[in-house]
């Protein structure tokens, strides 16, 4: 097995050093301003419900959170700065499953698109609109000059060799994962290239787009964004075509910049920032789920999980660090991921963003699988256990022994996942 019954042991130990020692490396920054200090403590997952905000949170900060949910489920016309180009019309439509803020409840999957050369280098084809293509579009703007031009589907051009899917992803505890400390991740990275190199994963640096400075990407299926801030951002642009302070320029339609510009029935920037803040206060403070019941068979299951070697990469425990948040200061919580890059073979999308490879991908958290109905960056397994079997690249192994258990084994493992 990947982790013998010394190594599990060193492993169990490091993480608690880990979480002990670099637990308040960094701060994390209160949107609304509540500037009270809480004791060290475990976030009660179990205390809520699907949708809820976290526990703990101030009358300031709940109201914050309420503003924000209603602004995330708001649907967005043309005139109010929709499109041209977008893949839905707001944010609470995609994200649905079970409640706002959570997966797609029809698992739409989006496109990535690039030409991988004969050298292996990838071109992202910016020039047709690439990579990202955007699903609809606002139709005709009724702005003189335009009235030939449909904002339709964008095309995904001829030169294309290469198509990823993107799932959409759950936003649940996005406010603890934004709070653990850059520290945590180097640190991470560093024990598991100690403890079992075969497998260790490495810290995707990434541009954060709200200071410019090189920081932690820890969101997205390639781990290229840094905060909930600049997810929002980008997502506010690349989802719904709305431009904003983080991201002022309009996606350009089949890669036509000017015609976008020309035909845009809505000046730039579309959101002043409101919107923007709105769904980061939404997102900061919104509860993962609730876990599901335990029983014999998810212990053994929860055992298994850890032997064969899941839990290298799909760590356990995470901890934030220090907060001017009551509800995000120094709270352990269970995501089931290190956030960090796996090169993952044939698993891998084959899209590269920025120095993130093709066969690259972040390690998805499980928290929350026991409500998804597709797994995998691309949704093409329709069950936990499908996924484990279509793992390859630094995940083969995991996969490998987990084929090879007994079937009690095998669904044990399952069930455990489908707990979580």
């Amino acid at each position: 097995m990947s982790i013998p019954g010394t190594n599990l042991l060193r492993w169990s130990a490091a993480l608690a050093l880990t979480l002990s020692s670099g637990a308040c490396a960094s701060d994390v920054t209160d949107p609304v301003g509540d500037s009270t200090l809480a004791e060290e403590d475990s976030f009660a997952v179990n205390a809520v419900n699907p949708g809820d905000p976290l526990p703990g949170l101030t009358e300031e900060q709940l109201a914050a959170f309420e503003l924000g949910e209603e602004d995330f489920a708001e649907v967005e016309e043309a005139d109010e700065g929709l499109g041209p180009v977008f893949n839905n019309t707001g944010c609470g439509v995609c994200h649905d499953q079970p409640v706002t803020g959570g997966a797609s409840t029809t698992n739409l999957v989006e496109i990535r698109y690039g030409k991988t050369n004969a050298d292996g280098s990838f071109d992202p084809l910016s020039q047709f609109g690439g990579s990202l293509q955007q699903l609809a579009g606002i139709g005709n703007s009724g702005i003189p000059g335009c009235e030939a031009v449909n904002f339709a589907q964008e095309t995904i051009p001829p030169e294309a060799n290469t198509l990823g899917g993107r799932l959409t992803q759950p936003l649940f505890g996005l406010g603890l994962i934004d709070g653990i400390p850059d520290s945590s991740f180097h640190t991470l990275a560093a024990l598991q290239a100690a403890l079992f190199p075969s497998t260790a994963g490495r810290v995707s640096i990434v541009t954060n787009i709200a200071t410019g400075q090189p920081d932690v990407g820890r969101f997205g299926w390639k781990a290229v964004v840094a905060s909930v801030f600049d997810f929002s951002g980008d997502a506010y642009l690349n989802e719904m075509g709305i431009t904003n302070p983080l991201f002022p320029n309009e996606s350009c339609f089949n890669g036509d910049c000017a015609l976008t510009a020309q035909c845009d029935p809505t000046p730039d920037p579309e959101d002043d920032g409101t919107a923007l803040e709105n769904f980061t206060n939404f997102m900061t403070f919104l509860a993962p789920l609730p876990t599901g019941p335990t029983n014999a068979q998810t212990v053994i299951g929860a055992g298994a999980f850890a032997a064969i070697g899941c839990a290298n990469c799909h760590v356990p425990i995470a901890k934030t660090g220090s907060s001017t948040i009551p509800a995000l200061d120094r709270k352990t919580f269970n995501p089931y991921s290190d956030f960090l890059l796996h090169d993952m073979g044939s698993l891998g999308d084959g899209i590269v963003q920025g120095s993130v490879g093709a066969r690259e991908m972040r390690t998805a958290p499980l928290w929350g699988a026991r409500v998804r109905t597709a797994f995998l960056h691309d949704g093409r397994a329709a069950s936990v256990r499908d996924a484990i079997l279509a793992h390859a690249g630094q995940g083969q192994s995991a996969r490998d022994q987990f084929a090879g258990l007994p079937g009690f084994l095998r669904n044990a493992v399952v069930a455990f996942v489908n707990s979580l």
